[in-house]
């Protein structure tokens, strides 16, 4: 499994999430506590996307090393401020590449995604689905993985006008349908809006009166940090943080 970490609200360097906390994505990159059966590093590649300013298309910095052999992003990341940033680390299932295109956040327009888990019987399981999409989207796919084939569907919804929580947590209940037992932690951000999944796997927010943080594990050991119940969905924005039950029936609410 890798382990991802968003972050939405008053500017900040993604340095000190990313580098200069205890337990910060670097340290997770090779010491996660978390995996819950799903490999024991986070070597085959990494990345960040971060929005310059607001309302301004996201940067975006990935490669297919691990994270610790990069020396030229933590000088990076300490030089950005940044009110919103997806940052991720990856380990790679058996059988699918390790690329610098493998490795999240993936992005589009104003979007930002990243997955934390598995999808169970790829690629077979997913053939229905990917059969929903434009035979030019799956031949142009970033790589050939089930993360990178989510980013394509849940995309297509968001395109769609679909509501970005709604399009996030339908995609869960779509995948879990065909492929029962999938690891399914989803991340997506626009810079102003912060979605993130608990399904079968770890993740964590803290809120704080500047921003909110969604990170596989805690980064430090404020108590702040509180662990998100699985199969629940998180919505973030200036406004507030909700955490919400995720279940397989579609909500009918408006």
């Amino acid at each position: 499994m890798c382990r991802h970490i968003a972050y939405l609200g008053a500017p900040v360097s993604p340095a000190e999430l990313m580098f200069a906390a205890p337990h910060a994505l670097l340290v997770q990159s090779y010491a996660p506590l978390d995996m819950r059966g799903g490999g024991s590093v986070n070597a085959d590649g990494f990345g960040l996307g971060w929005y310059p300013e607001p309302g301004a298309p996201p940067q975006r910095y990935r490669r297919r090393e691990p994270l610790w052999t990069d020396q030229t992003l933590p000088a990076l990341a300490a030089s950005v401020r940044t009110t919103a940033f997806v940052a991720a680390v990856r380990n790679g299932t058996t059988g699918m590449p390790v690329t610098e295109a493998a490795a999240a956040p993936f992005t589009e327009g104003r979007w930002l995604f990243s997955h934390n888990g598995v999808v169970r019987g790829w690629p077979g399981s997913m053939r229905g689905l990917a059969g929903q999409l434009d035979v030019a989207e799956l031949f142009t796919l970033e790589a050939p993985t089930d993360s990178a084939l989510l980013w394509a569907l849940l995309r297509a919804r968001l395109r769609a006008g679909e509501e970005p929580l709604e399009a996030v947590t339908g995609l869960v209940r779509d995948v879990e349908a065909v492929a029962p037992g999938s690891r399914l932690n989803l991340l997506l951000t626009d810079g102003e809006l912060l979605v993130g999944t608990a399904w079968t796997h770890a993740l964590s927010v803290r809120r704080t009166e500047t921003g909110v943080v969604l990170a596989s594990e805690p980064c430090d050991p404020d108590p702040a940090w509180t662990a998100v119940p699985d199969r629940h969905a998180v919505r973030a924005t200036a406004a507030g943080v909700d955490v919400l039950p995720l279940t397989l029936e579609r909500s009918t609410a408006r």
